[in-house]
């Protein structure tokens, strides 16, 4: 019965997960002051008291034109780098970067959304969005005011340090034995000086961070394209990533929990620190044209790039810390018996 009491609480947090970021910060220009000399001669020197001054002669400000040219496409259609559409500056202002094309690199060429479920999708999208105004932000929203910096901290440490053996198997079925190791180290480290895993010494360290479920091992292995699923309580994924679900059960620790108010407070407590981290982002939700677009958009796109980091072998250090609801923080009955 705690169990059925707890879920709708619980699973309610997992909304959002798939959004995560800072919001982009733009800032001023730095206004120059041009004094000119009495000087008469043809010559017209200028002494520039700021250190960004704007060109003064008029070669000088058709080369400057020329530059900012350069940032615009142009309307015959001539190269240049193009202008980030609406979207797109959704993306960056919720990822903090640009946007990840389908070959890795950054730039605006991903492939459209494969969103064949869409009116179905749109309709689970209303009842998460429901459960997440009525239930899951105000929750996460009395745990920042009640809780200290610290101690949420230490709370999200802990369970991405829960996730190390996950990440770590799903590194070796990708091939990559060195990130693996990397995890291993991390999980020693922080398990043990770190005290469980409240405390992150590893990245003082600097042992790299990564983060890895088999829905992105599934696409390392060649399953690139899969079409979009929005998941009651479990928020966005692709086909692909629910049977990625299957694998990682068996992987996660929390699961392996056989008393039933243990195993459901610790998640209870992770979907909290989850739905905690994304309220900087919900005026940006709130206010977005399309909502629903903006999430499925910017999830497929960041999920697409994980892919896609996955399958380079250049890749260096990578804070990505997975955002997607996992199925450990998920309460789900035990149906083993």
């Amino acid at each position: 019965m705690s169990l059925i009491r707890s879920l709708p609480l619980l699973v309610a947090l997992a909304l959002l997960s798939a959004c995560a970021g800072k919001p982009a910060r733009d800032s001023a220009p730095p206004t120059a002051t041009v004094v000119a000399p009495s000087s008469t001669d043809a010559t017209l020197d200028v002494s520039v008291t700021a250190a960004d001054a704007k060109p003064t002669s008029t070669a000088a400000s058709d080369t400057a034109q020329a530059d900012t040219d350069d940032n615009v496409v142009a309307q015959d259609g001539s190269t240049g780098t193009p202008t980030p559409t609406t979207a797109e500056d959704d993306f960056a202002a919720l990822y903090g970067g640009p946007v990840a094309a389908n070959n890795g690199d950054t730039g605006n060429d991903a492939p459209p959304s494969y969103d064949p479920w869409e009116k179905y999708n749109r309709g689970v999208h209303r009842f998460n969005n429901a459960v997440d105004r009525a239930v899951a932000r105000p929750l996460a929203t009395a745990y920042t005011n009640v809780v200290p910096q610290f101690a949420r901290t230490g709370v999200t440490n802990f369970f991405s340090n829960l996730r190390s053996p996950l990440t770590m198997v799903n590194q070796l079925l990708q091939g990559h034995a060195d990130d693996a190791w990397d995890t291993l180290g991390r999980f020693l480290m922080n398990s043990t000086f770190g005290i469980g895993g409240l405390f992150d010494p590893a990245s003082k360290a600097m042992v790299p961070k990564r983060s890895e479920d088999f829905g992105q091992t599934l696409g390392a292995w060649g399953w690139r394209q899969s079409r979009y699923v929005e998941l009651p309580f479990f928020g966005p994924r692709t086909v692909r990533d629910v049977f990625g679900l299957a694998g990682d059960i068996p992987l996660s620790p929390v699961r392996q929990i056989e008393m039933d108010k243990v195993r459901i407070g610790l998640q209870g407590l992770q979907l909290v620190d989850m739905r905690a981290q994304l309220l900087s982002i919900d005026s940006l939700r709130d206010g977005a044209v399309d909502e629903y677009s903006l999430t499925r958009d910017a999830w497929l796109q960041r999920r697409s790039y994980q892919i896609q980091k996955d399958l380079r072998r250049d890749r260096k250090h990578d804070d990505d810390e997975q955002q997607t609801i996992p199925v450990d923080a998920m309460p789900m009955p035990d149906f083993g018996g």
